[in-house]
């Protein structure tokens, strides 16, 4: 049994930073994308950032240039660095992890951001 246990969610004032880990047990070489979504109340949720195991990154257009997604592959740990954050941030976040073609999904922490 996959599980995503997440870490480095809390309180933080406007222009702050955070760092969320995500740490996944399994085979390390089933994993593929691995990345984060968030979900704001009453909102959708939406893709944040991922990566793929050779490195290749994507974010959505509102956290480019704030937001650093990375990843330790022989740990299956996958980070999120979030600097200059800002109150429109505050969503509970969800690690992702593609493996052997299957999403598995982490029970989320919580980012606020107050201004």
């Amino acid at each position: 049994q996959v599980q995503l246990v997440e870490s480095g969610g809390g309180l933080v004032q406007a222009g702050g930073s955070l760092r969320l880990s995500c740490a996944a047990s399994g085979n390390p070489s089933g994993f593929s994308v691995m990345g984060w979504f968030r979900q704001a109340p009453g909102k959708e949720r939406e893709l944040v950032a991922t990566t793929s195991s050779s490195g290749i990154t994507r974010y959505r257009d509102s956290v480019q240039g704030r937001f650093d997604i990375s990843r330790d592959n022989a740990k299956n740990t996958v980070y999120l660095q979030m600097n200059a954050l800002k109150p429109e941030d505050t969503a509970i976040y969800y690690c992702n992890a593609r493996y052997y073609g299957q999403d598995r999904w982490g029970q989320g922490t919580q980012v606020t951001v107050s201004s």
